[in-house]
């Protein structure tokens, strides 16, 4: 299962346009023990995000889904919205923000990571 975007998905990811703002979903499932884990890593990830611009509009836990497919919920959901591709880039790439990123990892089993824009 995809945790962590790949150099590939990043270079397509900037070739959409690396100035357009986004809102980055991210859709969250838990490994066990992992909820404690990312809160540890939103507290890593938090000051990096502030230094691109990006700001957390929503984190808040899944509830029982009305409409999946059997074991297909997701435990949080959170969107940060970034001034531009690039921003987010630029933060994944940044060594400090690099050091904690294994928080994530441990924390997740599995995740969906999408830009979304406004419609």
């Amino acid at each position: 299962m995809a945790v962590n975007p790949t150099g590939a998905d990043m270079k397509a990811f900037l070739d959409v346009g690396p100035d357009q703002p986004i809102v980055m979903l991210n859709l969250l499932r838990f490994s066990e023990g992992g909820a404690a884990r990312y809160d540890e890593y939103l507290a890593h990830f938090r000051p990096h995000a502030q230094r691109v611009g990006a700001t957390v509009v929503y984190f808040g836990h899944g509830g029982d889904p009305i409409v999946a497919e059997h074991g297909r919920s997701w435990d949080a959901v959170l969107l940060v919205s970034y001034p531009s591709r690039r921003a987010f880039s630029d933060m994944v790439r940044d060594p400090g923000y690099q050091e904690g990123t294994h928080l994530r990892t441990e924390a997740l089993v599995e995740a969906v990571l999408q830009p979304t824009t406004p419609r």
